[in-house]
């Protein structure tokens, strides 16, 4: 290989790699211990509004489009917790969240938890649904919002094979 061939093709690498690297850090969102904050913040009050039934208060911890399940907009999720308490036993249930872990995204940040949704109506209380919450988050002028939020619940175990004859 000519010497000339050689420069060209380590010239090339050089540029491809620094290409890639700068776009890898402008991709990157900086993350502050404040967004960090407020983001377990919007969680708590997520819970805290659907277990009380304050159906705008859930709402607005969406973005105005925000997607919840297959609820879009404002006016669709503020109607699924009139359902949810009123038709779905929602005044009986509470939400439990834990291992929250927030990832920044150069258009906000995936967070993903774990849900029990206890009945607290049964004595004692019991778990009535263990899930997964999905989330993609942004930030918008009055804080962070949930843009879409997807419920994947824990199915049951898979059977046991059947004994061999």
């Amino acid at each position: 290989m000519s010497k000339q061939r050689a420069l060209a093709i380590a010239v090339l690498a050089l540029l491809i790699g620094g290409l890639t690297w700068a776009v890898a850090q402008t991709s990157k969102r900086s993350f502050t211990a404040e967004d960090y904050v407020e983001i377990q913040q919007l969680y708590a009050r997520y819970n805290n509004a659907i277990d009380s039934g304050d159906a705008e208060g859930y709402a607005a911890t969406f973005t105005p489009d925000g997607v919840f399940n297959t609820f879009n907009g404002h006016d669709a999720l503020v109607g699924f917790i009139h359902n949810w308490r009123e038709k779905m036993g929602g005044a009986n249930r509470r939400h439990w969240n834990t291992n929250l872990l927030i990832t920044p995204t150069p258009e906000g940040a995936n967070g993903t938890v774990y849900l029990f949704l206890m009945d607290v109506g049964a004595r004692p209380p019991t778990i009535g649904t263990a899930a997964k919450y999905e989330d993609q988050l942004v930030k918008t002028a009055d804080g962070w919002r949930f843009k879409k939020r997807v419920t994947k619940a824990d199915g049951p175990p898979p059977a046991a094979p059947a004994p061999k004859q």
